[in-house]
C-alpha cells in the first residue's frame, strides 16, 4: 500500500500545476512591463491601470487554486477565463487603433495562455479546445479582422493547449495502469507467500497423514484417503491462485516435528530488530545424515531474512527426505561473503529427472517454485538448482546481506 500511495502523490500533474503557478506570476509581471514601456501611447491608460490592478490581485489571490487539481474548480476556471477575455476585449478601448492593427499585444498578453493551460491540465484536450476557441474568438473581435499575426497566435495557443491536454490524459491513464500493476504485483507476492506457508505446513501434514494411513490400514487408511483428497484440492487452489487471505504467523512452521520445526522455533525465538546469526537457525538441521559446515564467526542477517533462508533450507531438506529417501545423506555449507551469504544444500540422492520440476509445478506441487525460489526472490536473492540424474542434487541459495523484511512491509 505504501508504494501505491507514493504513485498517487507523485502524479505527473503536480509539476504541471507548479509550473503553471509560476507562469501566471511571471506573465502578470510581463504584461505590466509591456504596458509600462508604452504607457504614453495608450488613449485611456487609466483603464489599463485598473485592469492590471484587478489582474494582479486575482493572480496573487488564486495561487492556491492553481497549485493543484483540487482547488482548480469549474467555477474558478470560468472566472479566470472571463478575466482573460475581458482584458482582450478592453484592449481597443484602452489602446490606440494604430497599435492594435500593427500587432500590439492585448492587455493580458501571454497571461491568457496560462488560463487556457489550466483548462488543459484540469480537463484534458476537450476543455482546452473550448477555452482556446473562446480566446481565439475574443482575439478576432479585438483585432477587427483576421490578420496574419493574430491567426498565427490563435492557432499556436489552440494547438499547444490541445496537445498538453492530450498528454495529461495519456499520463493519467498511464498512472492508473501503473497503480493497477502495483496492486496486482502486491497481491501476487502475498498469494505466493501464503502458498509457501501452506506448502510448508498444511500440505506436508496431509501428505504425511495419507502415507501413514496407507501403512497402518483399517480406519486409518480411510482417514489417509480423505487427507489425500484434501491435499489434491488444496494444491489445486494454490496453483490456480485462489488462496484464502487470513493473517498467518510471521514464522511459518511445519505442523510436524523434525528439523523444519526446530528451525522455525529457533527463528521465532530470535525476534527483534537486531541481526540474527544464521548459524543458530540452521544448526538444528544438523543430524546423523545432515552435515553442517559453517564459518567460525557469526553470519548476521536481518531477522526476517534469516528466517526465510532457514525455511528455504528446510524445504530443500524436506525434498531430500521425500525424493531421495530417509537414508540419503545431505550436506549444508554456509559461506559468508562480503556482500552476500551463500547456503548450499547438497545430497547424494538419485537426482531430479529432466523436466520433473516443470511437471511438478504444473501439478500444483510448488515446493521449489515458491518455498525455495520464491522466498529468495522476495529477499532480493536467488536460488539455483543443479541436478544430474544419478549424482544427487545441489541447491545454492544466495541472499544479500542488506536484505529487508518484505513480508512486514506488505502487511503494514
Amino acid at each position: 500500500m505504501a508504494r501505491r500511495e507514493s504513485v498517487r502523490r507523485m502524479s505527473v500533474e503536480q509539476p504541471l500545476w507548479q509550473a503553471l503557478t509560476a507562469y501566471r506570476v511571471l506573465a502578470t509581471v510581463y504584461a505590466i512591463g509591456l504596458f509600462a514601456t508604452a504607457y504614453h501611447e495608450f488613449t485611456r491608460p487609466w483603464l489599463a491601470v485598473a485592469y492590471y490592478a484587478v489582474l494582479s490581485v486575482w493572480t496573487l489571490a488564486t495561487l492556491r487554486n492553481v497549485a493543484g487539481a483540487a482547488g482548480c474548480t469549474k467555477r474558478f476556471l470560468t472566472a479566470d477565463l472571463a478575466i482573460a477575455l475581458t482584458g482582450i476585449l478592453l484592449t481597443p478601448l484602452a489602446d490606440t487603433h494604430e497599435r492594435i492593427t500593427a500587432g500590439g499585444p492585448t492587455l493580458p498578453s501571454i497571461w491568457t495562455a496560462g488560463s487556457v493551460l489550466a483548462f488543459a491540465i484540469k480537463g484534458g484536450w476537450r476543455w482546452a479546445a473550448l477555452a482556446s476557441t473562446l480566446v481565439a474568438a475574443a482575439n478576432l473581435i479585438e483585432r477587427g479582422a483576421p490578420a496574419r499575426d493574430t491567426v498565427h497566435n490563435v492557432i499556436l495557443v489552440w494547438v499547444a493547449a490541445i496537445a498538453i491536454g492530450y498528454v495529461v490524459e495519456v499520463a493519467r491513464a498511464s498512472e492508473r495502469t501503473l497503480a493497477r500493476a502495483l496492486e496486482i504485483e502486491a497481491a501476487t507476492r502475498e498469494r505466493e507467500r501464503l502458498a509457501r506457508d501452506i506448502h510448508d505446513s498444511v500440505l506436508q501434514v496431509l501428505a504425511m497423514v495419507q502415507r501413514r494411513g496407507a501403512v497402518i490400514g483399517g480406519e486409518a487408511a480411510e482417514l489417509g484417503r480423505l487427507a489425500g483428497e484434501q491435499e489434491v484440492a488444496l494444491r489445486t487452489l494454490v496453483s490456480k491462485g485462489v488462496v484464502p487471505a487470513p493473517r498467518v504467523p510471521a514464522s511459518p512452521l511445519p505442523a510436524s516435528g523434525g528439523p523444519g520445526h526446530a528451525a522455525g522455533r529457533a527463528g521465532a525465538e530470535t525476534g527483534g530488530d537486531g541481526p540474527v546469526d544464521l548459524r543458530a537457525l540452521l544448526a538444528p538441521y544438523a543430524g546423523a545424515r545432515v552435515s553442517l559446515a559453517e564459518p567460525g564467526a557469526p553470519v548476521p542477517l536481518a531477522p526476517d531474512a534469516a528466517r526465510e533462508v532457514a525455511a528455504a533450507v528446510g524445504a530443500a531438506l524436506d525434498n531430500v527426505r521425500r525424493h531421495a529417501g530417509e537414508q540419503a545423506r545431505a550436506w549444508l555449507l554456509i559461506e559468508d561473503e562480503p556482500d552476500e551469504v551463500i547456503v548450499t544444500v547438497r545430497d547424494d540422492g538419485p537426482g531430479i529427472p529432466e523436466g520433473r520440476l516443470a511437471q511438478a509445478e504444473g501439478e500444483g506441487r510448488l515446493g521449489v517454485a515458491l518455498s525455495i525460489r520464491g522466498r529468495l526472490r522476495d529477499l532480493g536473492g536467488s536460488a539455483e538448482l543443479i541436478s544430474v540424474p544419478g549424482q544427487g542434487t545441489e541447491v545454492e541459495l544466495k541472499v544479500p546481506k542488506n536484505a529487508k523484511d518484505t513480508r512486514g512491509k506488505a502487511e503494514r
